[in-house]
């Protein structure tokens, strides 16, 4: 798969991933010269060109052997050569959170996407409401949020399509009841310029480990939003939409979600995101590859800092921080270290990070570890991917993160607002 190498007009500053001996050069003229990891400034995130491709595969093929579709959490990585990807790996559409990112999926043609965040911008609505060719549906969980919407699409050309998003108590947004539910699709179904076209919710929110308790939790309100879509049968105006499944749970959502799945009378769709990138802390965890009813994935993403002081005996400053990864699912952890930057990938144990600064990395050496010098750079797993695209406008993909030599075969743009 391309990504945006060939894009990429002159590359300068404004891409703390790109070497100053490339600035002034096209992403297409970077990338021929096969560049190796050790050209590359620090500190930096990579991604792993056989992870994307063989995370892509095992969320396809499971989502084919189970019978349901995907429509993947383009926020994840913002990135829409990945999202074109993902689309051409099969998905049924792409997820995003926000107006503004609904915006730019519509911007780059994404031909089906799910808001899933109640949509109440005046003119985005007015928007919305004129001829297009993207179906896009939007999320509302109370009678009050219809009624916000309804001035700005009284007049649409063209319907919008609304999923009922139903919640549980102590999450996010969502009706808290199978009656309050119930009463904000009957007011969609009633609203001019509005449809009613399914049910929508979020699992994740919920639980935050893979506990008996926990997917219990899980499995009980998965069961509720079934439920809901069979009480709202004779509202439906065409093909019904339930969909559910971030990242952590969406082996669950298929099994009990999938039976409803049955084209074009009902059709179930799982939104999980940060499978692509996958990761070595949160999702790495939680996922269902630890489940026997998931598929199996490799993280994609790596950090590489490089120490710059030894300021006393087992301690060393790496020059990455908060800007550069993310520290809100848990630190990085130290996973191999490259002798001043160069050769092949050296085990590391005994080298922890104990803080992220802005711009500095803790890491505390204990045994073995005390050996670190400073140059050596460190490769780091990363924890939640959400959380570490935002802060790359480019990222380097790698051909094999854990070569003696990776090599620079591509680049991927972010979008972020």
């Amino acid at each position: 798969m391309r990504y945006d190498a060939e894009k990429i007009g002159l590359l300068g500053p404004e891409y703390k991933a790109i070497p100053v001996d490339a600035w002034g050069r096209t992403g297409a003229d970077f990338v021929a010269y096969a560049p190796g990891l050790a050209t590359l400034p620090t500190p930096l995130v990579t991604l792993d060109a056989g992870a994307l491709n063989s995370n892509a595969a095992a969320l396809t093929g499971w989502a084919g052997r189970v019978g349901v579709d995907l429509a993947p959490h383009g926020k994840t990585t913002m990135a829409p050569s990945l999202w074109r990807a993902q689309l051409d790996d099969g998905a049924w559409g792409i997820t995003v959170a926000t107006p503004w990112q609904l915006a730019v999926a519509l911007s780059e043609g994404v031909p089906c996407v799910l808001a899933a965040y109640p949509v109440l911008v005046p003119a985005v609505l007015r928007r919305l409401g004129q001829p297009r060719s993207a179906r896009v549906l939007v999320w509302a969980d109370g009678v009050d949020v219809v009624e916000a919407m309804a001035p700005h699409v009284a007049g649409a050309a063209q319907p919008i399509d609304v999923l009922v998003d139903f919640g549980a108590s102590g999450g996010r947004t969502g009706a808290r009841t199978i009656e309050a539910a119930v009463a904000t699709a009957r007011a969609v179904a009633a609203t001019p310029g509005l449809r009613l076209a399914g049910v929508a919710g979020y699992e994740g929110v919920l639980a935050h480990d893979a506990s008996a308790e926990s997917l219990a939790t899980i499995r009980a309100y998965l069961e509720q939003l079934a439920a809901l879509h069979t009480a709202l049968g004779d509202l439906y105006d065409g093909e019904a939409i339930v969909t559910a499944g971030g990242s952590a749970y969406f082996d669950l959502v298929a099994d009990v979600l999938a039976p409803l799945h049955d084209p074009p009378a009902t059709r179930v769709v799982v939104r999980a995101g940060a499978y692509l990138a996958h990761d070595d802390g949160f999702y790495r965890g939680i996922s269902p590859s630890n489940r026997a009813s998931g598929p199996g994935f490799r993280a994609a993403l790596h950090g590489w800092v490089r120490v710059i002081s030894r300021p006393e005996p087992g301690l060393a400053l790496a020059d990455g921080g908060k800007r550069d990864l993310p520290f809100d699912e848990g630190l990085p952890e130290v996973q191999a270290v490259r002798r001043s930057g160069a050769g092949p990938a050296e085990a590391v144990t005994g080298a922890e990070v104990t803080a992220l600064a802005d711009q500095h990395t803790f890491v505390r050496l204990t045994g073995d570890a005390e050996n670190l010098r400073v140059g050596d750079v460190l490769r780091l797993g990363l924890s939640h991917p959400c959380t570490t695209f935002d802060k790359w406008g480019l990222l380097p993909v790698l051909d094999d993160a854990h070569a003696p030599e990776p090599v620079v075969v591509d680049l991927v743009r972010t979008v972020f607002g």
